[in-house]
């Protein structure tokens, strides 16, 4: 400021001396100044016009190249448009970061205004509902969400519990998803709406009920069969004969209980252990021999007092010189129950065949094929889970348990493999195992 002051006198003075020497009057010395003193106000409204043309459009690369006064209050300026541009990247980049996160939440985000129009969402709950997440900005929830329980739940006003309405989209085995809606005021009247898929904890959920209710019947039945026993043989007077009839039931009901337990103990361990080395290698036809003549063994016991025995054909060529790795016991008990299980379901006479094979990318399958009476499609996405079974009948007439294909899925889990299952109703079955390239090695 004392420069501009500075620079106001210097003007004035200068346009007085020139209208001095000019009229030598002191008239015109007056108008000299005064001419001076506009001058320097004109040079000022330009400046200040250039200042006020920059600010308007706020580049930063059009900024006037100014000097005094002026030129401070231009870098003062520049300086603070740049530190406003900077928050503002800033800004944008945590709200930039902020909705990638939601949008890669696995649960369904929506806002909404206190009218419940749509301001916002995100892919998971465009997917739970069937939105269009640009088209269908600024309607109303209610109209696109025309479920009953959650317009009631809308409608009541009281958002502290959710509401389970129907998803858009089906899940494994036709069923349709259940989406879990919750509703959170915020701000200003205005709405967040969380949605989750919990198809998968309805079906665990659905999954454990039916497993106490397996276990109590598969426990409670030979239970109540060998009390039965037990009080016969306590209170009526049998013959030699009868009572070694008796005897052998119960032994029979004991053992099926047994099995059981055993079972059950085998997926307790094998979901609580440890997982299997990758680095301790068995020889393959050491696993296959044991599991072939236990089917041979199996076989007659189940069809030689009714007929003739199974079919069984082995292919186990590319298995002499293979090694899987893992763990033996688990290997030996998962290929065990694909055999032992094409034997019991295959009538007698029936062909099965236990083929090992080498793929050219390195993978290993061992695949079991019969001939027996088919599974029906709607029974294939069950088939692993526990005491699911297509015939409970013959199941327990063969002594199967239930839990044989569970304890396949959670062997071949440990192990890095996959099993798949075809199956055509009157034709037969078949059950493949793919074992990964890092699993199996050729010596």
């Amino acid at each position: 400021m004392p420069f501009r002051l500075l620079m106001w006198l210097l003007a004035q003075s200068v346009g007085a001396g020139l209208g001095w020497a000019f009229s030598g009057s002191l008239t015109g010395a007056l108008f000299g100044a005064l001419v001076g003193l506009w001058a320097v106000l004109l040079i000022d409204v330009v400046r200040a016009a250039r200042l006020l043309r920059w600010l308007k459009t706020g580049d930063l690369k059009q900024a006037p190249v100014l000097t005094g006064f002026w030129g401070e209050i231009t870098e003062r300026s520049r300086r603070w448009i740049r530190g406003l541009d900077q928050q503002l990247t800033e800004s944008e980049g945590r709200l930039q970061d902020f909705l990638a996160a939601i949008q890669a939440s696995p649960n369904g985000v929506l806002l909404l205004d206190p009218e419940g129009r749509i301001e916002w969402c995100n892919r998971t709950a465009a997917l739970h509902f069937g939105l269009d997440e640009q088209r269908d900005q600024r309607q109303l929830i209610g109209n696109l969400l025309r479920d009953p329980d959650f317009l009631r739940y809308y409608s009541a006003r009281d958002f502290s519990q959710d509401v389970v309405v129907a998803g858009r989209r089906k899940g494994l085995g036709g069923r349709q998803e259940s989406i879990s809606v919750q509703l959170h005021l915020y701000g200003n009247a205005q709405m967040l709406m969380l949605s989750r898929d919990i198809t998968a904890l309805e079906q665990a959920e659905a999954m454990r009920r039916d497993f106490v209710a397996n276990v109590s019947h598969e426990i409670r039945t030979p239970l109540t069969v060998l009390s039965g026993f037990i009080e016969t043989l306590q209170n009526l007077p049998l013959e030699k004969q009868e009572r070694a009839h008796y005897l052998r039931l119960m032994g029979q009901q004991a053992s099926r209980m047994q099995s059981v337990v055993s079972d059950l103990l085998t997926l307790s361990r094998l979901e609580g252990s440890p997982l299997p080395s990758s680095t301790e290698w068995i020889p393959v036809t050491s696993l296959l021999a044991h599991c072939v003549q236990e089917a041979k063994s199996l076989s007659e016991v189940i069809t030689l007092p009714h007929g003739r025995a199974h079919e069984l054909s082995v292919d186990l060529s590319m298995a002499d010189r293979c090694e899987l790795a893992g763990s033996s016991v688990e290997l030996q008990s998962a290929f065990s129950n694909l055999v032992n299980n094409a034997v019991r379901y295959t009538p007698g006479g029936g062909r099965i065949d236990v083929v090992w094979r080498v793929l050219p990318d390195g993978h290993a399958e061992f695949e079991v094929k019969d001939t027996g009476p088919g599974i029906a499609p709607e029974h294939l996405p069950r088939l692993t889970e526990r005491f699911y079974r297509v015939d409970r009948s013959r199941s327990r007439e063969t002594g199967g348990t239930g839990l044989g294909l569970a304890i396949v899925k959670h062997v071949l889990q440990r192990h890095d493999a996959h099993l798949s299952i075809q199956s055509t109703m009157g034709v037969g079955s078949c059950f493949s195992i793919r074992f990964p390239a890092t699993r199996t090695r050729q010596t």
